[in-house]
């Protein structure tokens, strides 16, 4: 049995989260090269390279989704279009908007640009129409209209004393514009699909295009004629001269550039001859023969950072990756949207990392300190369990790299979940949606690397349920195995020796609809399982009875597990919540909230302090067990008010009112300050010293007051003192500053009514004075009248 001095859980609080951050669209890098910009959703994303973190969030304020932005070139100035089709002008450091006009276009803006002063803004219409908008003087200088389609780009030549501005349209070619006269002077045909991007050489006399069509076109500027065709992929950037790039296969001078797309893997392109130089070496695992188009590992912008001699890529799951040159290594990356997250594991030693599986083929790995991420290749598929295989992977202990080191593919169908053996690295149980469970035995020794992978095989394969098996697990001491499925039963199963066949011991029954979790104490001998039913059950292993019933989730519980050595359950559901709950009691002690849908993974470390819970919103939340903090610090405030309440005590006796009333405020506690006002009015000029004691407060302290009047009033008791402090502060104070008061309108209000009470009362019993002092004098009357 657990410790009997265990000290339960109360209470965990938020330490970290991570968050989407891009979900498709522009991105754009600080010419300083510190800060990542793109869009998500209604906000403007800035991202700092070295830490990971989002330094800033620029939100419309019309919960408008921000259809483009662009950063000026001197990175002061941020603009953004919504598809209210207002621009804003941000002081973005700030996060504060210092201008907001209409745009003159009668659809969105798709696409917009800073010319190299800062001073032009151009902005491209989803009508075909571009406008040029003067951001220091504050209005429209051109309209350009001819352009067919939506306008998705717009560039200006990096040498303004030419004063040319490049679009392109739906109709797949691109214009040249003289700002002088408003004209189109050029169109450059080439291209047979949208054209996706435009890089200039600095001198300004050549320009290299991409499109969609997958070729990349070099045009000389100065006859404004199409020097040669590369059939290549989609983004393109120009190389940086006069850098030694021998190791990219640059060995010659002229124009290079690199090229991402489709493919997923960038290469170097010769301008001159049109040829391949060198090919990117595809990341660990994700060798599986030609990416098709649409696929997650394709290329969608590629962006330079001259400065540091880097990279940029945007891949279409909306990761950003940064590579160094010339090895095009791989620097950083960045996951802009995890999509919905299916599960996850603390990983590493000192449980420094997590390991996040969702409805994508690759496999994320973070870094909780630096918020770097591995994207780890290898499944195929919509999803990690869609290719029906079992993967197992090795972290090195040092780096952190993680690695493919075994693989087995036997089941008929997606594997649904998959659970360790727990004494030593022996075996691997699988549940499938084919109704299988197997058990995948693990050699003594395992391989360090990627080169070499092992091939798992299955020894035990067992038809375990009718339907989905949505769990497994096995027993601390690795002898029993435990199964849930759609089916809404739990199994109990024999693992037996090494080589031995399952062997059923047991059925649990009494879910009314399918298990989605089973877990074994890590004390008892108890299983827990969970239902979409909305219950949790904890069921004998003996007899297979239920011992327990939890129920507080609204839908589904997805997810269970042990913590406070199994005298406690964190328990998430559907309804984006986490329950933590003591097993004893069968009490929930605590409800966390920090989901917006079904809440798939929770996991906790080894040393029972944090837990990580994943969700289908696309937010992984880290959670620190605040318990003994939250003790410590109640411990210290009652500590602190005991301390207050004797120096309350002394100061009434030393008749120190004034810091007497301070000290009570601040407490805030209305029935001592209602002592210490009793006490003020029971001394001699008790009424004037009370004037002068609540004159000497500080606003704050009137403001609590006045607040503990509108409560002392209800009642007759104290009612004579709350009108006393009444009288003081209508008396001293204006109406204007009375009303600067926090609440007052309300308090005021609030003593209206009782105070006409308190006075029809008080009219009442004068009246019943004056009656009483009328027969007192009609009976002194009779008695001196003789006749009587």
């Amino acid at each position: 049995m657990a410790n009997v001095n265990l000290q339960f859980k109360t209470n965990y609080a938020v330490s970290s989260t991570i968050e989407p951050f891009y979900k498709g669209g522009k991105v754009q890098i600080s010419k300083d090269e510190k800060y990542i910009f793109c869009t998500c959703g209604t906000r403007v994303n800035v991202l700092e390279i070295v830490t990971g973190k989002i330094v800033h969030s620029i939100e419309q304020d019309d919960q408008e989704d921000i259809t483009s932005f662009a950063l000026s070139l001197d990175d002061e100035i941020l603009v953004t279009a919504s598809k209210a089709l207002l621009l804003k002008q941000w002081e973005w450091k700030q996060a504060q908007c210092t201008r907001s006009w209409r745009a003159i276009h009668n659809v969105p803006i798709a696409s917009m640009t800073f010319d190299p002063t800062s001073t032009l803004l151009a902005t491209g219409g989803c009508d075909g129409t571009i406008k040029l908008w003067d951001v220091l003087k504050q209005y429209c200088t051109h309209n350009l209209k001819g352009s067919s389609g939506v306008v998705h780009l717009v560039d200006f030549h990096p040498d303004m004393s030419l004063l040319q501005l490049f679009s392109s349209a739906s109709d797949c070619t691109i214009r040249v514009w003289d700002l002088r006269s408003s004209q189109c002077v050029c169109i450059l045909k080439s291209h047979y699909s949208p054209v996706t991007s435009l890089a200039f050489t600095p001198d300004g006399t050549s320009m290299v295009s991409s499109g969609r069509d997958k070729i990349c076109t070099v045009w000389d500027l100065k006859t404004r004629t199409a020097k040669r065709t590369v059939p290549v992929y989609e983004s393109v950037v120009l190389l940086p001269e006069g850098q030694d790039l021998s190791e990219m296969g640059v060995k010659t001078r002229g124009l290079h550039f690199i090229t991402a797309g489709s493919k997923g893997v960038l290469r170097v392109w010769e301008a001159s001859s049109a040829r391949c130089v060198f090919t990117q070496t595809p990341p660990s695992g994700s060798q599986g023969g030609e990416v098709e188009d649409g696929d997650p590992r394709s290329l969608t912008h590629c962006l330079p950072l001259p400065s540091s001699l880097r990279l940029a890529t945007v891949t279409a799951e909306h990761n950003i990756l940064l590579y160094q040159l010339p090895g095009l290594t791989t620097q950083k990356q960045f996951v802009g949207y995890n999509d919905e997250v299916l599960d996850v594991k603390f990983l590493g030693k000192n449980d420094s990392h997590i390991v996040v599986a969702t409805n994508s083929s690759q496999l994320k790995v973070f870094d909780l300190d630096t918020s770097s991420c591995q994207i780890l290749y290898g499944h195929t598929g919509e999803s990690s369990v869609q290719d029906k295989t079992v993967r197992l992977w090795r972290q090195d202990q040092e780096s952190g790299e993680v690695c493919c080191v075994g693989l087995g593919s036997s089941h008929a169908n997606a594997v649904g979940s998959i659970t360790c053996s727990r004494m030593k690295e022996s075996f691997l149980v699988s549940g499938s949606q084919d109704c299988t469970i197997k058990v995948w035995d693990l050699p003594d020794t395992v391989p360090e690397t990627d080169s070499d992978i092992l091939e798992l095989s299955a020894r035990v394969t067992e038809k375990a349920h009718d339907k989905d098996v949505n769990s497994v697990a096995v027993s601390p001491n690795d002898k029993l195995l435990a199964s849930g499925s759609q089916d809404r039963l739990a199994k109990l199963w024999s693992l037996g020796a090494p080589g031995a066949n399952l062997a059923l011991l047991g059925v649990f029954r009494g879910h009314r609809r399918g298990v989605w979790c089973v877990l074994f104490s890590p004390m008892d001998q108890v299983l827990a399982t969970s239902s979409a039913d909305g219950s949790i059950k904890l069921w004998g292993l003996q007899d297979f009875s239920c011992l327990k019933t939890f129920e507080g989730h609204d839908a589904s519980v997805l997810k269970l597990i042990f913590v406070s050595r199994g005298t406690q359950l964190l328990s998430s559901g559907t309804d984006g919540l986490v329950k933590l709950w003591t097993i004893k009691t069968n009490e929930c002690v605590k409800t966390l909230d920090a989901h917006q849908n079904k809440v798939w993974g929770l996991h906790a470390t080894r040393k029972d302090d944090r837990m990580v819970t994943a969700s289908a919103d696309s937010n992984i939340t880290v959670w620190t067990d605040v318990t003994e903090v939250e003790q410590a610090e109640e411990q210290a405030k009652q500590e602190d008010q005991i301390l207050k309440k004797q120096e309350l005590s002394n100061l009434l006796h030393e008749k120190k009112y004034l810091k007497a009333l301070g000290l009570a405020i601040s407490l805030d506690q209305p029935h001592t300050v209602l002592k210490v006002i009793k006490a003020i009015r029971q001394e001699v000029g008790g009424e004037e010293q009370l004037e002068k004691t609540l004159l000497k407060l500080r606003q704050d302290q009137k403001e609590s007051m006045l607040r503990y009047c509108t409560v002392w009033n209800t009642n007759a008791r104290s009612c004579l003192d709350a009108q006393a402090v009444i009288r003081v502060m209508l008396t001293h104070l204006s109406p204007e500053e009375l009303l600067q008061y926090q609440g007052a309108r309300s308090h005021l209000e609030g003593l209206i009514p009782y105070t006409e009470r308190h006075l029809q009362r008080i009219g009442r019993l004068l009246q019943a004075s004056m009656f009483l002092d009328y027969i007192a004098l009609n009976t002194a009357s009779i008695n001196q009248n003789p006749r009587y």
